[in-house]
């Protein structure tokens, strides 16, 4: 490994190390070259979450994010930027197909036009795109037996991560202007957006909650079952990132 190589990996080392709390410790629990992979992607994927949580104008992060979009295509034009250079060698070693990171890139850019879901359907797509292609990407690192559903519970086990994150983070949302609970849900239970922006907590909201709380409790069950799937010496570092979201 090349003195920028593993300069770059551990770049992606500390930003996980730094940003990513619980998971840095579900990460260790991975071989090295499989945890310095999933250092990368996590560094990469923090790295766009800046960028659309940022403070810069709408119309410049589109034209980053257009950029990464690019860069992707064709890592070398990204010259020695560690991020970059630690997820060459990964999409490389691992061999990620690249489908993959167009549905992550597709998410983050819904992030700066869509602050709104009719139904759960729209959610659904959404969070296949900024949790579950993530989940599809981690698998190939992990590995696993390309008979298995291994692939079906990845992709669920990330839907039911992100359900999770959103049910954490509403006033964080609310406060970018930004509702992720289906709209129409909202309704059914006579629960309006500007209560939920205001932080109204009543019988409505925790009945609306704890319909949330169910749906993703379903997918996380289905995701608990990648675990025995994956190759054996990633099995902690699933188990540990399930766990820690059924506590959440």
């Amino acid at each position: 490994m090349s003195k920028q190589i593993e300069y770059a990996f551990n770049y992606c080392e500390r930003v996980s190390k730094k940003r990513a709390k619980n998971f840095y410790y579900a990460f260790r629990t991975l071989p090295i070259q499989k945890r310095q992979a999933i250092y990368a992607i996590y560094a990469f994927c923090r790295y766009c979450d800046d960028v659309t949580d940022g403070n810069l104008p709408i119309d410049e992060k589109k034209q980053v994010l257009a950029t990464i979009r690019t860069l992707l295509n064709n890592l070398e034009l990204a010259g020695d930027d560690p991020v970059f250079t630690a997820l060459r060698e990964t999409i490389s070693e691992f061999e990620i197909p690249t489908v993959y990171f167009e549905e992550l890139m597709n998410g983050f850019e819904m992030d700066l036009t869509k602050n709104r879901f009719g139904n759960f359907e729209e959610l659904k797509h959404y969070c296949f795109c900024v949790a579950s292609s993530v989940g599809l990407i981690c698998l190939e690192i992990f590995g696993y037996d390309n008979d298995s559903n291994a692939k079906t519970h990845a992709i669920d086990l990330g839907i039911g991560m992100q359900l999770t994150n959103i049910m954490r983070d509403i006033k964080e949302d609310g406060g970018r202007g930004r509702i992720y609970i289906p709209l129409e849900e909202m309704v059914s239970h006579e629960y309006t957006e500007s209560e939920l922006m205001v932080g109204l907590t009543n019988d409505k909201y925790h009945s609306l909650m704890d319909a949330q709380a169910k749906r993703a409790r379903k997918y996380l069950d289905s995701g608990q079952q990648l675990s025995p799937l994956v190759k054996i010496e990633s099995r902690p570092c699933v188990a540990i990132l399930h766990s820690l979201y059924s506590a959440i």
